[in-house]
């Protein structure tokens, strides 16, 4: 048996915890984190809660004074704890309470917060590569609101269902103007000539915590890290391809569509990072 946390009540994850005026649920008013409990420690949760306070600013929510980053983690850990879990992925969901599109009946807000177990291998490179696949029947619209991990999240859900469809690991996803903003589930890094590039934030990508991590240590390891627009001539003209997000670290990218990518660079940066001893990585 399994349980969740909703609003600092810990119940089992068959509970019903929402009702038909919940804007989270009506209008997809409400952003989210996930990341991972390894090694008896919450792997980044001040990066992750730093990029959610700043989510609900953007959201306009009414933060009350008790709702705090210490008493997050609190909620969170007492829920690992009552889950028996060692290494787990955390979803933490945060949500504007019910009313309707223009009358909300408050601004607070409201979470859900729900573990999962994850492998022991977990954050190991991949053996064999990512197949992947380009999505185009949406577009991911830069805005203010771009790089927030939101739950309006209509081309990343669809693209990881294509990408299901057409028997892929996983959907590039493009913004309004077709250049390679990130995949459905992780941010995109692509080596060519020995140099490393990434779409930068103003593509409308997710401000990934890893892909923000990844830099900073590719950075102290003298590699150059290139934010800038992709097009998807240059994806496509790429030596190797990368994945990263909070959950599996790294992993490489064997092909996209038909055309094949190499790991030689990618293998020795994973092994670089290892010997950092970071936590992340170890």
């Amino acid at each position: 048996m399994a349980f969740i946390n909703c609003n600092g009540k810990i119940v089992e994850d068959s509970t019903p915890i929402i009702d038909a005026q919940n804007r989270g649920f009506k209008y997809g008013d409400g952003l989210f984190e996930t990341f991972k409990f390894k090694n008896n420690q919450l792997i980044l949760l001040d990066e992750h809660l730093a990029r959610l306070w700043n989510g609900m600013r953007l959201f306009e929510f009414q933060i009350p004074k008790l709702f705090n980053p210490d008493f997050l983690e609190s909620q969170i850990l007492q829920l690992i704890q009552k889950n028996k879990l060692t290494l787990a992925r955390i979803r933490l969901t945060v949500y504007r309470g019910p009313g309707s599109l223009f009358d909300p009946l408050h601004h607070h807000p409201q979470f859900i917060i729900e573990t999962g177990d994850l492998p022991e291998n977990n954050g190991q490179l991949n053996i064999n590569g990512l197949h992947c696949c380009i999505y185009r029947d949406a577009f991911k619209i830069i805005d203010t609101f771009s790089n927030c991990k939101h739950n309006n999240y209509l081309p990343y859900m669809m693209g990881a269902l294509y990408a299901k469809k057409e028997k892929c690991n996983d959907a590039i996803i493009l913004n309004q103007h077709k250049n390679i903003c990130d995949s459905s589930i992780a941010n995109i890094f692509i080596i060519k000539n020995e140099s490393i590039y990434t779409p930068s934030l103003k593509e409308g990508c997710i401000a990934g915590i890893m892909r923000q991590q990844i830099i900073k240590e590719l950075n102290l390891l003298n590699y150059s890290v290139n934010e800038k627009t992709i097009d998807e001539a240059e994806l496509m003209d790429a030596d190797e391809v990368f994945l990263t997000n909070s959950i599996f670290n790294i992993k490489w990218v064997k092909s996209i569509n038909e055309k094949k990518y190499e790991n030689r660079i990618i293998q020795t940066i994973y092994q670089e990072l290892v010997k950092t001893n970071s936590p992340i990585f170890c």
